[in-house]
């Protein structure tokens, strides 16, 4: 008989045989783990050395798994449960975590595309709860047609030609997250030059007005479009790069935000810096149109391209 051991989000697993329940991501399964070993640690005035001189493990190693570029062992991990004095649930959540975590997630599948931090953004995401994106000129990606995303990604220098319809396919996926049984909550604020700036041409700009027009009205419950107007006096993210605040649906798990421009793109998880990110984003949100203007505006900018494929 296999064990079972129902884990945090729904996930199951079988000792024997894994089985993870959608939208469990191994990304955060890896941080949720290392976060609780190290509160059980720091908690219990556990310092590292005793670690090293009672289990064999090397610093590096246990700062590896504490900085989640490693996971436990099952064997290794029993050993640090038994070291810490942790509570038979805690062990069996923490097993289950380290279970989760060694799964794979689709975005493993552009590996060689994409880089480590890219492809963590990509897993949080997965696995959040919601999400509250802003953009000042473009229609954030968990939104676009793929018409719209491959002429966003065409004109970038760095990307190779043969990889733009796989940049394509992953933000198509990405997109799978805002329907099933248990969908993304998606709030995007967005200035007005987004609505405007012609992305590929009047045509493929009009598609994507009308497709975030559909979205607005077919799923009212998750997601939430606010505009920022040009008549807007002020906004603590006009001039901002894209920004993301990830949620998660555990006190455990704090909000993190990624910011990205041109060149630069990071994953933060410092406390201050994403709480003054929260609050700007607050601050844009209260300066947008409320969503039945919001609406409007969407379609009077659809109305005001002209007609054909200009």
């Amino acid at each position: 008989m296999h064990r079972v051991i129902i884990a945090p989000r729904g996930t199951v697993v079988d000792v024997g045989r894994s089985v993870v329940a959608p939208h469990t991501s191994p990304v955060v399964a890896t941080w949720e783990l290392a976060l609780r070993l190290r509160d059980c640690r720091e908690r219990r005035g556990i310092d590292v050395s005793t670690i090293t001189r009672e289990l064999g493990f090397t610093r590096n190693y246990w700062s590896a798994v504490e900085n989640e570029r490693k996971v436990l062992t099952v064997e290794n991990l029993r050993k640090v449960i038994d070291l810490f004095g942790i509570g038979e649930d805690e062990g069996r959540r923490l097993l289950s975590l380290r279970e989760a975590a060694k799964e794979r997630g689709w975005w493993s599948d552009y590996s060689k595309l994409l880089n480590t931090e890219v492809q963590r953004m990509l897993g949080f995401e997965y696995g959040a709860q919601g999400v509250r994106d802003y953009e000042s000129l473009l229609i954030p990606g968990l939104l676009q047609t793929p018409d719209y995303a491959r002429a966003v990604i065409e004109p970038a220098v760095v990307v190779r030609p043969d990889e733009i319809q796989q940049r394509v396919d992953i933000r198509m996926r990405r997109q799978a997250r805002l329907g099933g049984d248990e969908p993304l909550r998606l709030t995007a604020v967005l200035s007005e030059a987004a609505l405007r700036q012609r992305i590929g041409g009047a045509h493929v700009l009009r598609d994507q007005l009308e497709h975030l027009e559909r979205l607005i009205l077919e799923r009212r419950k998750t997601i939430s479009v606010r505009v920022v107007p040009f008549t807007a006096p002020a906004c603590g993210l006009f001039g901002a790069p894209t920004v993301h605040l990830i949620d998660f649906d555990k006190p455990a798990l704090p909000t993190l935000a990624w910011q990205e421009t041109v060149s630069t793109f990071s994953i933060i998880s410092d406390e201050a810096r994403v709480r003054d990110i929260s609050r700007t984003y607050s601050d844009a949100r209260e300066q947008a149109l409320d969503e039945f203007e919001t609406l409007e505006l969407v379609r009077q900018c659809a109305r005001d391209l002209p007609a054909g494929r200009a």
